[in-house]
């Protein structure tokens, strides 16, 4: 691998983060703490009987969340069946229906993963008009969740942590919409596709003929990556020329993917009246990129020149595609420009390892952010047991509640990660999906839970999940390590903004500057690496040590 070529393109991307971070992040504290409604949104909150300015208490801000998901899959599983009726169908008919099962959950919980080869199962309809719709609006959705905990932070002796139906109004249209459109016209200009027609073409040995799809690419591309979406246009996802055409594309992708989710600590900054709180939360998630980045590198470029990679777009090369693949495993976007199957053993389990990690570095657009801050509440809460203070986060106490909201955050996506894998490893009729025996059988089954329940969407190519048992299972883990995660933050979220502030003393433990930092740094990588350690022993450390 290019060494020069790997670090010019991590300082570039470095760069333009840097210069939007704070940008971007006042635009985003703006839009959640203003009272100005846009005309559009004005006139979608009359058609919804929504009142702007009426705030929900955690439960019913919940239970929105929970109704909007349940609408979402619904309407996605059932357009989907009657895809062969809709318009721009191009007479495919319509989906299979434990794929469009699967498919409905997993776009509706931020997922996107595809147990389906997209140019031939779906339309320019299903494509333009129902799954990039569901990109804009599950992104949105992480990111009311991460706005309604700050506000549990910040606000004292309530109980209303907003209107989610105006978080989702702002964040679809005044964000991730506006930044949808100029990204869009960027990747056409980089050659990305954006077209109604498929062409056909001669084979380069003039002896047969061959339909190449097009379609609106450019414009779902955009939402893709800004949302950290991951679903892609074509089966082949960013490596598909038409997706991906070139280095610059990709590096832009990339840039895209981080961009949203590295400016949210400067709004929790901005919000919360104190930018140190956003700072050091990006340096952590910084930290674990760049090392991640540089650890991928390494491993990518040592199995490459030992003859291990064959993935790798050769358009592309290790450098773009070691940079692309650690990004889209720490942003639970999911989202590939080589195949991860083919990769070196150690380098699949590092992409492993991302996604355990809870991907908060950045993590997805709200996902990625709220999960930090419940680890920076296990952190205040050491750190306090260790100074024998009662442990505090910016004026809020930590008790037992908030403990035991925040401990069963922490267990619930091991656990389906670990019991789904154990269960489909069990059953013959399942394992059989994976026609690789020995640890890398192993592995692509781990990789599709640890996809599934970190609502990832990336996987392992080889294991086949169409069949009714693993789009079952794969579908309850989508969904339950989305779900349960928002339930759990938005209860905290509610428990803190019952509380009185109280004022900071000698004795109150700070949560920003190096200290905090490294030890949330630790926390992050003890409490949620660790428990899947001999995991990646069984698959992809057994692999290696192999080959």
């Amino acid at each position: 691998m290019n060494m020069l070529s790997f670090i010019t393109q991590m300082g570039i991307l470095l760069v333009a983060l840097a210069v939007l971070h704070q940008p971007l992040g006042a635009y985003l504290a703006r839009t959640f703490t203003g009272h100005r409604d846009l005309a559009v949104e004005r006139g979608f909150y009359r058609l919804a009987g929504v009142d702007a300015r009426a705030d929900q208490r955690w439960t019913v801000y919940l239970r929105s969340v929970i109704a909007f998901t349940a609408v979402s899959i619904l309407v996605v599983y059932l357009l989907q069946r009657l895809q062969g009726v809709l318009p721009f169908s191009q007479g495919m008919a319509g989906v299979d229906p434990w794929v469009a099962m699967n498919t409905a959950v997993s776009f509706a919980t931020n997922t996107n993963w595809q147990t389906y080869a997209p140019e031939a199962t779906l339309g320019f309809g299903v494509q333009m008009l129902l799954l990039a719709v569901q990109n804009f609006l599950s992104a949105a959705a992480g990111i009311c969740v991460a706005v309604a905990l700050i506000r549990g932070i910040t606000r004292s002796q309530t109980s209303q942590l907003g209107n989610f139906w105006v978080d989702m109004a702002r964040t679809s249209l005044r964000v991730l919409l506006l930044l949808s459109v100029l990204a869009a016209v960027v990747l056409v200009i980089g050659g990305v596709v954006q077209n109604f027609t498929s062409t056909d073409i001669t084979t380069l040995a003039g002896q047969a003929a061959q339909t190449v799809p097009g379609g609106p690419v450019a414009s779902q591309e955009a939402i893709k990556l800004l949302g950290t979406n991951g679903g892609g246009y074509f089966n082949a996802n960013s490596a598909h020329p038409f997706e991906n055409p070139n280095v610059f594309t990709s590096l832009f992708e990339v840039f895209l993917l981080l961009l949203v989710p590295s400016a949210l600590p400067a709004m929790y900054g901005r919000m919360v009246g104190d930018k140190r709180q956003g700072y050091t939360v990006l340096t952590v998630m910084g930290a674990f990129w760049l090392i991640s980045s540089a650890l991928m590198a390494w491993a990518a470029a040592a199995g490459a020149g030992t003859g291990l990679g064959e993935g790798f777009e050769q358009r592309l090369g290790v450098a773009p595609s070691s940079i692309f693949a650690t990004a889209t495993t720490l942003t639970s976007t999911g989202a590939v420009n080589v195949a991860h199957d083919s990769l070196p053993p150690l380098a699949g389990g590092l992409l492993m390892l991302n996604m355990m990690t809870g991907e908060v570095a950045p993590g997805g657009v709200g996902s990625g952010l709220y999960g930090m801050l419940v680890l920076a509440i296990v952190t205040v809460f050491i750190a306090g047991l260790m100074v024998g203070r009662t442990p505090e986060i910016l004026g809020k106490k930590v008790g037992a509640r908030q403990m035991k909201l925040v401990a069963l955050y922490i267990l619930v996506t091991p656990v389906l990660v670990l019991a789904g894998t154990a269960i489909t490893v069990a059953l013959p009729e399942l394992s059989a999906a994976a026609p690789a025996t020995g640890p890398h059988g192993f592995s692509e089954i781990l990789y599709a839970f640890t996809s599934a329940a970190n609502n990832n969407g990336s996987a392992f190519g080889g294991i086949t999940t169409s069949g009714p048992g693993l789009a079952t299972l794969l579908a309850l883990a989508m969904l339950l390590g989305r779900m349960l995660p928002i339930v759990l933050v938005l209860a905290l979220a509610g428990s803190l903004a019952e509380q009185r502030k109280i004022p900071v003393t000698s004795g109150t433990v700070h949560t920003h500057g190096a200290l905090f930092a490294t030890m949330l740094g630790g926390v992050s990588l003890i409490l949620t690496a660790l428990t899947y350690f001999p995991a990646l022993a069984l698959g992809p450390a057994a692999e290696g040590l192999v080959k």
